[in-house]
């Protein structure tokens, strides 16, 4: 170009699986750039699905970057990227614009021995397999923010990833100030993630607990939601996730009652806004604040089960929030509660509690050392809703 020279130029070429499906090149002016660059559209559903990332086809586009100054190359990178779309319609998650259920486990992330760090990358890569072998298309990361390397290992393999703020202990300027610094750096840091599909700032009103009293909590959640929503427009937002919820893009409800009959009761009812919303209390709390009426958003059940299950460990010195005594009343009690929650019209999706157990919490579906305490197979039938025959 006329009156170029000397000015850097940057080229982006995607590839998949080596066929070149882009390149582009163009004048860098200022301290960055935003460039939109467009694929040929082959116009047919299949054709546009080969190249859509989803648990189910977890493809990931590669991702070359060259820096040229005068033609000459003076820098390069080589990354990889994805194509996928998530949002909300009407009362359903959505992924690459199809309503889409989602089957998360709540995981936070503890490993013996070493608590909040993971052995090697293999363990890591290991817990994402063992997610997917269990039935579950994605985790909810619980008070954890996540090792990068588990996020690479959910974008390939596939997996979604619910990212989540560890909470405050007690409401203050200073902990707000820290927690806005800390969930800002975390959203840029993560933001390219493809696995990445939801934001959740406050959970079940940790660091804000009077919210129904307090105006400056009510601000704080109001705040971080539409904070998140700036910094990143691309993925629903859940203001406080379990109860208590204000600005939020999907209705999150925590609710571990054990009894499958009573659980599918309380969510099969006729008036739903009425009923759900005014009466009815999971946990002992309201389920929205007064001012945000449930205006639509889908509703996932995003935390329940939590049945201990441990024949080792001493009486009374394990926890949870319902028990069986042995792997075959466990595998009933999960079969019939998963079954309750997948056959939920109301629900877009559930999380169920937990991925492993955690320290007194044995309700993880797999010991601490990722051992399974029933066969993964069984686990995944469940998950999934599929009728298997008894243990």
């Amino acid at each position: 170009m006329p009156g170029d020279a000397g000015a850097p130029h940057a080229e982006v070429r995607l590839l998949h699986n080596g066929v070149l499906l882009a390149a582009d090149r163009y004048l860098l002016v200022g301290q960055e750039a935003n460039r939109k660059i467009v694929l040929s559209d082959p116009g047919i559903d299949d054709s546009r699905n080969d190249l859509l990332w989803s648990p189910e086809r977890p493809t990931l586009l590669d991702a070359e970057l060259r820096l040229y100054c005068d033609d000459v190359l003076v820098d390069s990178v080589r990354s990889y990227t994805a194509l996928r779309s998530v949002a909300i319609n009407r009362d359903r998650f959505m992924l690459n614009g199809r309503p889409y259920p989602l089957r998360l486990v709540l995981d936070q992330g503890y490993w013996p021995g070493t608590l909040m760090t993971a052995p090697s990358d293999d363990a890591l890569r290991r817990d994402v397999e063992l997610a997917k072998a269990m039935g579950f298309n994605g985790v909810r990361k619980h008070q954890k923010v996540e090792d990068p390397r588990y996020l690479y290992w959910a974008d390939k393999l596939g997996l979604l990833v619910w990212g989540e703020m560890p909470s405050a202990y007690a409401f203050s300027a200073r902990s707000m100030t820290r927690l806005i610094k800390e969930w800002t750096e975390v959203i840029e840091r993560d933001y390219s993630h493809p696995c990445v599909i939801v934001w959740v700032p406050f959970n079940e009103s940790w660091g804000v607990p009077n919210l129904t009293s307090t105006q400056a909590h009510r601000n704080a959640v109001e705040a971080l939601y539409h904070l998140t929503r700036m910094l990143d427009a691309t993925r629903p937002v859940i203001g406080n996730d379990g109860w208590e919820a204000s600005a939020t893009d999907i209705l999150g409800i925590h609710d571990y009652d054990g009894d499958p009959e009573k659980l599918g009761g309380r969510y099969a009812v006729t008036d739903q806004v009425r009923t759900l919303f005014d009466q009815r209390r999971p946990g002992g709390r309201i389920l929205t604040l007064d001012g945000f009426p449930h205006r639509g958003q889908p509703i996932v059940l995003t935390e329940f089960g939590g049945i201990a299950y441990d024949p080792n460990a001493p009486a009374g010195h394990t926890w949870g929030y319902s028990r069986a005594g042995d792997a075959d009343a466990y595998l009933r009690l999960y079969t019939a509660l998963l079954k309750v929650v997948n056959e939920t019209i109301m629900f877009s999706g559930f999380c169920y509690t937990q991925f492993a157990d955690t320290w007194q919490e044995t309700n993880g579906l797999l010991n601490a050392d990722r051992s399974p305490k029933v066969p993964l197979e069984r686990i995944s039938a469940a998950t999934r809703n599929v009728p298997q025959q008894p243990l």
